[in-house]
């Protein structure tokens, strides 16, 4: 179940000390001969089989609430360039609160990825939004480019509101249609918001479902500009 409440996130901020720790075995040398015939095995340690580490065991969540916030002190830019400045680059639905489309966007990824998720733990998702960059005109009927949309995500028991997984840095880019392809894309309803749904959809899915949460991709030149 989805809420259109939101919830600023408390800032978590979490220091972690590693302490390396090394040690030297001692092995004695027995004193009495080995005849040269004889092929003795050696029987230390460095010889015993190597157990494999225990693999990973994915989550077992059922998502029961979302909240999710797109803060006001994101910059919104209408400039019709190819690469405007701005936090929030969005044209698809008419002028008009930026933040709430966006916002309305997101938690219908959201939804749409955790609708499907039946775990053994109820759990509430907290989702803060710091960048969300869709195409311009200019962009869109050119050369295309990424969809950035980047969030910062808390899980929680819905019972207990114990943190189960912690206040982590989510960047789900993807390539965006441009020229001729999002002129077909479009035809067939496949517009920005329906890819950028989709997508979302997918990446939470695999931040909740996969023990390694979702794979962060390689959007080449273009990415790299987007994070500017």
């Amino acid at each position: 179940m989805t809420t259109n409440s939101t919830r600023n996130l408390r800032p978590v901020i979490a220091l972690a000390a590693a302490l390396g720790l090394s040690a030297c075995a001692a092995t004695e040398t027995a004193t009495f001969d080995v005849p040269a015939s004889r092929n003795i095995a050696p029987t230390t340690a460095v010889n015993a089989p190597v157990e494999a580490p225990e693999a990973a065991i994915a989550p077992s969540y059922k998502v029961v609430a979302t909240y999710v916030t797109v803060p006001e002190t994101l910059k919104v830019s209408e400039a019709n360039r190819y690469y405007p400045s701005g936090d929030i680059v969005w044209r698809e639905d008419p002028p008009g609160n930026r933040h709430e489309q966006v916002k309305a966007i997101v938690e219908a990824g959201l939804k749409k990825g955790t609708d499907e998720l039946d775990g053994d733990r109820a759990v509430v998702l907290d989702v803060v939004v710091s960048r969300f960059h869709a195409l311009t005109e200019k962009a869109r009927y050119t050369v295309g480019g990424v969809h950035a949309v980047q969030f910062t995500m808390m899980v929680r028991d819905a019972e207990t509101g114990e943190v189960l997984m912690d206040p982590h840095f989510v960047k789900a880019d993807f390539p965006a249609l441009g020229g001729q392809e999002a002129v077909e894309a479009e035809a067939n309803g496949i517009t920005q918001k329906v890819r950028i749904v989709d997508h979302l959809a997918f990446v939470i899915g695999e931040e909740l479902g996969k023990a390694a949460g979702y794979a962060e991709r390689d959007n080449g030149l273009v990415g790299a500009i987007n994070q500017l």
